[in-house]
């Protein structure tokens, strides 16, 4: 190996272990704060045993997409709080200022939002699972959706974490005013066959609606599109806030 790759390994070597050490971070010192518990858990159960108590549904149908909604408000719970409590504590200024590369810096932050995210979802599916006559068919397309949910929705929360600001209220308002129409386009209250026809056009713009999608395969539901293409989706939505997220961030650091 010549000196400049042995030179570039070492780099990606040291901002991998930086990315790794950010996410411990947030893991250690954010988790189980109130706004993040708040937004992240009651919230959404409650949104959505509200809406299932008014429907008769099969458990088939309400456990994957309460496993869902937990994944994709858990996931992206963490991300828009960590930036600005790390700007009001003026422990950002010196991070941004360390080794660590922006790039390190969120992907340590989507790491930590996906952890939370998938590990908390676990508690409403083995829940299902355990109290309803929900079964799991296919365990492929529900680790699909599971994982790749996590991820893509763990990057938005870091997106959505863009503006200069260090009150976590004002980055709250401008998540949930995001999150709350993707959750309504997505299909997970009502079925796409059932939705109106501009929500049937708008569905494929929420990463959510493949997640669930994938979800309701996992319990033996036919797929609305194809576990490949909700798969592929959340991959390319991963990748799209991804780049959005680094762009928006350098943009704010800029300023």
């Amino acid at each position: 190996m010549h000196g400049g790759d042995a030179g570039r390994v070492d780099a990606w070597r040291l901002q991998l272990r930086c990315a790794w050490a950010i996410g411990k971070k947030n893991a250690r010192v954010y988790y189980l704060k109130g706004p993040v518990i708040t937004f992240g858990i009651v919230f959404p159960l409650f949104f959505y045993l509200a809406f299932a108590a008014g429907h008769d549904a099969p458990p088939a149908t309400l456990v994957p997409g309460i496993v869902a909604m937990a994944l994709f408000f858990t996931a992206s719970a963490v991300g828009p709080l960590v930036t600005p409590w790390e700007r009001q504590a003026r422990t950002y200024e010196r991070l941004v200022t360390s080794p660590a590369s922006l790039g390190a810096i969120l992907a340590g932050d989507t790491g930590a939002g996906a952890a939370f995210g998938a590990l908390l979802a676990l508690l409403p599916l083995t829940g299902g699972v355990a109290l309803t006559s929900a079964a799991v068919v296919d365990p492929i397309a529900l680790i699909a959706g599971w994982l790749l949910g996590a991820l893509a929705f763990a990057t938005l929360g870091v997106l959505l974490a863009a503006p200069a600001t260090d009150t976590p209220s004002q980055v709250m308002m401008l998540s949930n005013l995001v999150r709350l129409p993707l959750i309504f386009i997505s299909g997970v209250f009502v079925p796409h066959d059932q939705m109106p026809m501009w929500g049937q056009w708008l569905s494929p713009l929420s990463p959510l609606s493949y997640c669930a999608d994938l979800m309701r395969v996992g319990f033996g539901a036919a797929p609305h599109w194809s576990v490949a293409l909700d798969a592929a989706a959340l991959t390319g939505f991963t990748m799209a806030f991804g780049w959005l997220a680094l762009l928006l961030h350098r943009r704010t650091l800029r300023r």
